[in-house]
Order: C-alpha cells, then structure tokens, then sequence
C-alpha cells in the first residue's frame, strides 16, 4: 500500500496532479494498481489530514506514540492548562471599582521590584476562591491558576504586600478611597448604614502577653470563650455591601466600640446617615452619643433585662398596623424620653413558634419533674437504710441539676420556699406578652413606623456579612501572630467580601455558583515548532451570561502568542 501521483493534461495545456492510496495486487500473470482512495488534486491536498493519519499509523504500531510526541496540527501540544473565569471576572469589578488606582494613590510613589497590587489582587482572589494559607496562595497564584499580569510571587513577597497595605490603612486611608470609588460607581446609598460585631478566636493556649495585647480572652459570640479572640467590627449598606472593618482585642465589649465607629464614620463626611445597631449596643450612652454632630439612629431594645423604657412602651395601648404578611408595627411615644420614637413590632407566625417552643418546653420539665418527684416518694418507702436513703437523694439532686444547667429548659426553673424545683409560673406568663415581639427605637422624625422596621430587619445583611466572612472566605483559621498581620489579613477578607456582593449584585447568583460555573473556563498554553499559543476554551452561555450581568468583558480567546 503506498501514496502515488498521477497526470492529467487539461486543454489548456496545463498538467493538474492528483494524490491517490493504491495497492498492487496480481491479475492472471501481470500486476495491476488498485486505487483505494482519492485524496484529490495536489495544490489542494490536506496535508494536515494526511499527518493525522501517519499520526495514528504511528501510535498504532507502537512508533513514536509517547505522550510527549508531537501532535497534529504543526507539532502542536498542551503544556499547561490553568482556570482563568473566576479570577478574570474578580480582576474585571476590582478595575471596574477603581481599586487599583486607590491602592497605587494610597501606597504612593514609592518603587517596589515587585508589583504590589499585582500581589494584593492575588491575595483577594484566593481568599475569595480557595481560601488558604499565605504560603499556600503564593503557590497558587503561580502554580495553579492564571493572574493576569503576575507571573509568579513568593511568601515573602506576599508578607511585604500585606505589610505595606496595613502600613498604608494606619487611619483607614485605603478602605476609604476604595469606599468613595465604589459608592461613586455603583451609586450606593449610604442613608442607612448598619453595623455589627463578631468574633474570631485563635487555636492556641495562651493571650497575647505585654502591654496592649491583641488576642485576648473575652465573650465569644463563637461560644469558645476558652480561646483567645479579636473583635471584628463591619459596616455595611442596605443593599449589602461593606463599607468599613475594625479589629480591637478580644475583651472588648460592644458598649465601649460604638463611639469609636461613629467617630471614624462622622471623618469620612457621608452626610446624613442613620446608623443602624443590634440590642448590645443600645445602651443609654451609646444612644446618646450616635446622636451627636445631627446623626440618627435605629436600634433594638432589650425588653427583658428590666428596662424602665421597655416596659412603659409595652405597657402602652394601641392598634397594630400592618406592613407585610408577616409584620405588623404600632408606634407608641413615651413622655419619659422625649425626642425618642418606639415601635413595637410584631410577627404572627414567630408568636406561633415562640408559643410552640415554650409549651414544649413546659410539657418536658413538668415531666421530668413528675419522674423525680415520683422516684422520691417510692424511695422513700423503700429504703430502709439511711445510707442507702442519701444514695437516693444524691441521684435525684443530679437529675435536678441536669435541668438547672441545661441551655433551654433552664429560664423556666426555680426553686421553691421547700428546695424543690418548680416551674417559674410568673416567667411564662411574663413570656407570653413577648411572644413574636421586638422593640425598636429611633431619633429620626421623618422616617416612618414600617420604614424604621424594615430597616431594622436589613441588619441581616451585616449577619449575613459575617457569615460569608466565616464560611466562604474562611476568615478562620488566621495562619498568623502578629498584629498588623492579623489586621492585614481582615482588610483582604473585607475586599474580598466587597468583590463577591458586587458579582452577587449584579447576577442574581450566589458566589459560589458564579466561581463554580466560572472555574470551567481555562486558559490553555500550546507549544508547537511554531512557538507558543495561549487561549481560552470557549465560554458557554450561562458563563457569558455572568460577565455580561457584571458589565465585565470575557477574556480573549487568543491570551498570548509567542513565535518561535
């Protein structure tokens, strides 16, 4: 079997060759060419289709069929192959959002050998996509996905970046200009703005020692008071997007934090804003003191700790209005705190579980409290010994002590004139006023009952906030122990958290969906006797569909040419 040409004249004179698969076979005593296929005229033959097919005669008999030889198409192969979509999309809203140009205003002139905010977005990025280590995401950025214009970083390079960000954020510089680009694009509204606290601990025995410690023991909202911790404060707008973070040590509490966030907010000028807080931070003073300089609040009220302000506003008479299918309000003025607006509101369906939990509750401890009371008295006729009588009762008093330490049945104990345990009669029905209510207060005269507790119920978002903080971002474990490390570490979580409620924004879509749909698409090298080729698979329509909703352009299909 073999390749074979053959001539034809046409009538102009001009010969035209043709390209043909023959094999000779004997006829009676002569040999004779059989044409197996025609592989047309040679000025048009597809020479690429006749490498193809040596290719695999090739890898069939075992010849040259390695992994590393050559495939068709001009000695062409995949040598690298790494995700881009997420990390382009990232890069498109920290552009987009003008970060970068905040970051070089902020960082200076000064000259680095490497590009910091090159090192800063890649931080980010794996923060927002396969949160690690920093020694971890310095690997990652060079090894295992496509930053654009970072070729490669090390730890150390990422440690200096994180230095200077800090360094440059002393008085909240960076998160300011990044703030104001962002409000001035995405035209946010910063009339109400809500704030929150949590926690963060660290996996090790002792605080911090020294003057001014950091992580240190304290009330965790992570129920791991036996951990050191910091405190991390974050301010968000209504519509979720974060405005500002702090860190303070582990031991401070919520009462002693909101001056200083009121202050630093009243620095960046906003104009008129209401704050919106949690029931830890409503303490008199803190109320007071967000009031200053014409600023208003909305915050909850602790309505069982005996508050004088509480009770006279609950005491108070009126008609519910309603505002949804599950919210009604009622606005009651109290002449004890002029200036100060109360609304009562009430959710029908919450009064239904509250109610639910409570009578099951009852029902468990009036059980167990039959079973001992029970257990007494036929012990008591039984035993005969006084010794096997004090083995008894020390049972029995265990088992009253497991319902005064347990986490939810214990509110509705006391002990009675008699040592016994009796059910709080007067705390259930104490209970029952409360069921499916919550208290607010305001200073704002202009805002309505339904606006004050519709904006009150968006504190969600700075929840929300945190949540994502805790469980996308993996703001913890923290691989770090110095200070203005940890600090540094919460600033690139918070940029973080500010990329993906803007990609979220603007979808529809959950960051995860949109880094899991966008993960498929990579940016893939080839490498030929022609040079170097780098392109992106091509995008589906659900992917398009995400950076279009982003206002962001897909990357190019050809990344990179590099000819030999």
């Amino acid at each position: 079997m073999y390749l074979r040409t053959t001539q034809r004249k046409k009538k102009d004179g001009t010969a035209v060759r043709y390209v043909q698969l023959a094999h000779n076979h004997r006829v009676g005593g002569s040999t004779q060419a059989e044409v197996l296929h025609n592989f047309g005229r040679e000025d048009q033959l597809d020479t690429d289709g006749l490498r193809r097919l040596v290719t695999s005669i090739n890898r069939y008999l075992g010849e040259g069929g390695d992994a590393a030889a050559p495939v068709a198409g001009g000695g062409l192969q995949v040598t690298g192959s790494r995700p881009l979509g997420a990390v382009w999309l990232l890069q498109g809203l920290w552009r987009q959002l003008d970060i970068d140009a905040a970051l070089t205003k902020i960082l200076g002139a000064r000259r680095f050998r490497t590009d910091v905010e090159r090192v800063l977005f890649a931080l980010v990025a794996n923060r927002a996509i396969a949160p690690a280590s920093k020694l971890s995401a310095a690997e990652w950025a060079g090894r295992d996905t496509a930053i654009p214009g970072l070729q490669a970083m090390d730890e150390d390079q990422a440690y200096r970046a994180m230095d200077l960000l800090v360094e440059a954020d002393a008085q909240a510089e960076v998160q300011e200009a990044v703030f104001f680009a962002v409000a001035n694009l995405l035209n946010l509204e910063v009339d109400l703005l809500f704030f929150d606290t949590t926690n963060t601990y660290f996996e090790r025995d002792e605080p911090d020692a020294g003057e001014n410690p950091f992580r240190t023991y304290g009330k965790s909202k992570d129920h791991r008071d036996d951990l050191p911790q910091i405190t991390i404060g974050l301010a968000v707008t209504k519509e979720g997007v974060p405005v500002r973070c702090w860190c303070w040590p582990g031991g401070t509490s919520d009462q002693a934090i909101l001056p200083q966030v009121k202050d630093d907010m009243r620095d960046w000028k906003l104009g008129r804003v209401i704050t919106v807080v949690d029931r830890g931070f409503s303490s008199a003073d803190n109320l007071a003191y967000l009031t200053r300089a014409g600023g208003h609040f909305i915050a909850g009220m602790r309505m069982r700790d005996g508050n004088d302000l509480a009770e006279a506003a609950l005491a108070r008479q009126g008609r519910y209005q309603s505002v949804r299918d599950n919210l009604r309000v009622k606005e009651v003025k109290l002449d004890q705190a002029p200036g100060r607006r109360f609304v009562i509101c009430h959710n029908p369906a919450q009064e239904e579980r509250d109610r639910h939990h409570r009578e099951e509750a009852i029902t468990r401890i009036e059980a167990e409290l039959e079973r001992i009371r029970t257990q007494r008295e036929r012990d008591a006729k039984r035993l005969t010994t006084a010794k096997a009588r004090e083995r008894a009762e020390a049972t029995h008093v265990r088992a009253e002590c497991a319902l005064i330490e347990h986490p939810t049945l214990k509110r509705w104990l006391r002990t009675s004139k008699s040592g016994r345990l009796a059910i709080d009669r007067a705390k259930v029905k104490a209970e029952e006023r409360l069921d499916g209510k919550y208290l607010l207060t305001s200073s704002d005269p202009h805002l309505t009952a339904e606006e004050i507790a519709v904006g009150y119920k968006a504190l969600l978002e700075a929840e929300r906030g945190f949540r994502d903080l805790k469980t996308v971002l993996e703001l913890r474990p923290v691989f770090h122990r110095l200070e203005h490390r940890i600090r540094a570490h919460v600033l690139l979580c918070w940029l973080a958290l500010l990329l993906i409620r803007v990609a979220e924004r603007r979808t529809g879509q959950t960051w995860n969906r949109i880094s899991t749909e966008l993960g498929r698409v990579h940016e893939v090298t080839l490498t030929g006797d022609a040079g170097q080729l780098t392109q992106t698979t091509p995008l589906t329509s659900e992917q398009a569909t995400i950076y279009r909703g982003c206002g962001i352009k897909p990357p190019p299909r050809i990344t990179a040419a590099d000819p030999a």
